[in-house]
């Protein structure tokens, strides 16, 4: 979450113009909770790509996706890692998304330098562009890697929500989802394409869901016509764009002004027990809510007693409420917090329950 002073330093819910690398370096270090970057591909075209009916195919062919040498690529990956990089939070993440003809080597230059590479995710294009030379197998995916800022980083990982989003399944790393097609699809003056490699807000929509909560600062370094701030400013997360063709920027802020927020309660999203804030059993006792020398009593009738650090004592075992548990059951493990009960006015209440009160407080 951004704190106001940081708010106050970033330039929130822009479109910057100039180079990525130059811009990045007038932001301040350690202000960005995730970045967000579709590179150049380095498609190395050569000459037109044409359909079996000669028509033309509206392809890659820009002056910024054009490099003199892999060399030239290079350099240009590891400066705007490294200026990324900084300006992430200790635990931010990055994800990058490429073709066959760049991934390998942006995923070489985030580990050297110092990413930590959580997945690779594949994008499955539902209906991608065929291969008109027939030389090839159709390229039918594109590849996206989510790294941490370093290996120590505790990132962000809403892993109920995205299990929602996915009907109740885990979610994989293979993602099947459209590209940017129809109503979708921004066009200019003459109805061509406004960016040839406009990614679809489904997609956005997940990694963001996924990887950031509400009032977050993602970062767009190749911002383009927008994509990136538009499914930030739906989902309430704040966005900072960066990008060097006007053209794009013009069609990006026009966009962008017809984006309208969810409310606050659309964007809450299911959370899991992991996401809870922990309490130790000890602090059940500190509190006063149980009492050293008081009886907890097992699901067979097993018994136990409260010392004064929050440990139990049972038949000569002495541990945790985890410990003393799975010790007494034979069992290689045990969830204390469902196992013991205390009582009340006579009747047995779990432990769980105080718990459950400590973290309402918390909340």
């Amino acid at each position: 979450m951004t704190t106001m002073t940081e708010a106050a330093a970033l330039p929130l819910n822009r479109v910057l113009p100039g180079d990525c690398i130059e811009v990045m370096a007038t932001l301040p270090e350690a202000s960005v909770d995730l970045i967000f970057a579709d590179p150049p591909y380095n498609l190395q075209l050569r000459g037109d790509l044409r359909r079996p009916d000669n028509s033309r195919v509206d392809g890659v062919d820009d002056a910024w996706d054009s490099f003199a040498s892999f060399d030239a690529y290079d350099r240009f990956t590891r400066q705007w890692l490294s200026a990324a990089r900084r300006l992430l939070k200790p635990d931010g993440a990055i994800w990058v998304i490429g073709s066959y003809h760049n991934i390998f080597r942006v995923g070489a230059a985030l580990q050297d330098q110092g990413f930590w590479i959580l997945n690779d995710v594949v994008w499955r294009k539902t209906n991608p562009m065929p291969n008109f030379r027939g030389k090839r197998l159709t390229n039918a995916h594109e590849t996206m890697i989510w790294a941490g800022r370093d290996q120590a980083a505790k990132y962000t990982f809403n892993y109920d929500a995205l299990k929602a989003l996915n009907d109740g399944v885990q979610m994989r790393s293979d993602w099947t989802l459209p590209i940017c097609t129809g109503h979708e699809r921004l066009r200019d003056e003459d109805g061509d394409k406004a960016h040839p490699t406009q990614k679809p807000q489904s997609l956005l929509h997940r990694v963001l869901v996924g990887s950031t909560n509400p009032g977050d600062v993602v970062l767009d370094p190749f911002f383009g016509t927008g994509t990136t701030g538009a499914v930030a400013k739906m989902l309430g997360r704040d966005f900072i764009g960066i990008e060097r063709d006007e053209g794009y920027r013009r069609a990006a802020e026009a966009r962008l002004a017809d984006v309208r927020r969810f409310d606050a309660t659309a964007l809450q999203v299911t959370t899991g027990k992991r996401a809870e804030p922990r309490v130790p059993f000890g602090q059940l006792v500190e509190r006063g809510m149980l009492r050293p020398g008081e009886t907890l009593t097992g699901p067979r009738g097993q018994t136990a007693r409260i010392r004064a650090d929050g440990t139990l004592v049972a038949d000569r075992i002495t541990g945790s409420i985890h410990q003393v548990g799975a010790a007494l059951d034979g069992a290689p493990s045990c969830n204390g917090w469902t196992y013991w009960s205390f009582q009340r006015e006579g009747q047995r209440v779990p432990i769980d329950i105080l718990r459950q009160q400590i973290r309402a407080e918390l909340a």
